[in-house]
């Protein structure tokens, strides 16, 4: 089995990890809590990935020190803020000379909103990054192969990433839907609170239900790890003609797995752009079978 895991993502979680204690912690605990920190990012198995690993280390901090980031009004904010625009975007999406390839750009852009990997996430740097939607670049061949793909299946699964971004998510699904209405699509939700990530809670704000079947994976983790994912959304993953998977989380966890995803993200940290071989902030369409 490929790995997953990498020496940056160490790095990158222990810059962010290994002080993340309450200045109330005894010595005692906090040499408890590096110590245990130490033991998680030594102790992975084959397969997987960041979403998991960070998940252990939120665990152990709501163990050790009852800590735990609620994210609500957040995702609320920005979920509201993505509603407001909703109108402008897909005006711009129905009105351009391939509504698809549009959405794909604002889906890819909107993938900024994204307090796991990002220090500071705001809506002035959002809208500027939504303004460059239409001059975000798009593999030729990989966008081709999508279209293809689409308009031979008879279902496809949307793996959503974080909130405020579903609004997009949603825009993208109703273009879709346009251009290929026999296509059956679900989406597949966070079964949990994961930072941000977007939950059912996120769907039914932003009437995603009301378009398509939504259901929850199971699990509270920021990615898409198939051995822990509910049967439901592992069925349906595994049933799916197409699949578009949100963000890097997803990218993360199911990179590998051999299933026909192309994957949509922006890319946010340096690992990600010297993968891609590309600059902070621009998006990137892919399939698993290319990486």
């Amino acid at each position: 089995m490929k790995t997953r895991w990498n020496s940056y993502c160490t790095q990158c979680l222990l810059k962010k990890h290994l002080t993340n204690y309450p200045d109330t912690a005894t010595e005692e605990e906090r040499l408890t809590y590096i110590r245990r920190l130490f033991s998680i990012l030594t102790d992975i198995a084959p397969g997987e990935s960041s979403p998991v690993i960070v998940n252990r280390i939120l665990t152990l901090q709501k163990e050790m020190f009852d800590q735990f980031v609620d994210y609500t009004d957040i995702k609320k904010h920005f979920n509201q803020l993505m509603l407001e625009q909703e109108d402008w975007i897909y005006a711009d999406i129905s009105s351009a000379t391939d509504p698809i390839r549009r959405a794909l750009q604002y889906v890819m852009k909107g993938n900024y909103i994204d307090f796991g990997v990002l220090s500071d996430v705001n809506s002035e740097k959002l809208m500027e990054l939504l303004s460059q939607a239409k001059d975000q670049t798009i593999d030729e061949q990989i966008f081709e192969e999508l279209m293809q793909d689409l308009t031979s299946a008879k279902n496809m699964v949307l793996l959503t990433d974080n909130c405020g971004e579903i609004v997009l998510d949603k825009l993208l699904i109703r273009t879709i839907m346009s251009q290929f209405p026999d296509l059956q699509i679900h989406v597949i939700v966070r079964g949990g609170h994961a930072l941000n990530d977007a939950t059912m809670e996120d769907a039914c704000q932003v009437g995603l239900p009301d378009l398509v079947k939504v259901i929850g994976n199971g699990t509270c983790l920021q990615g898409t790890y198939l051995p822990d994912i509910s049967k439901e959304a592992r069925d349906l993953l595994e049933q799916a003609d197409v699949i578009l998977s949100k963000g890097q989380g997803n990218f993360e966890s199911l990179q590998y797995c051999g299933l026909n995803i192309y994957y949509l993200f922006l890319c946010k940290c340096d690992l990600f752009t010297k993968r891609f071989h590309t600059h902070l902030y621009n998006g990137i369409l892919t399939n698993d079978r290319y990486v």
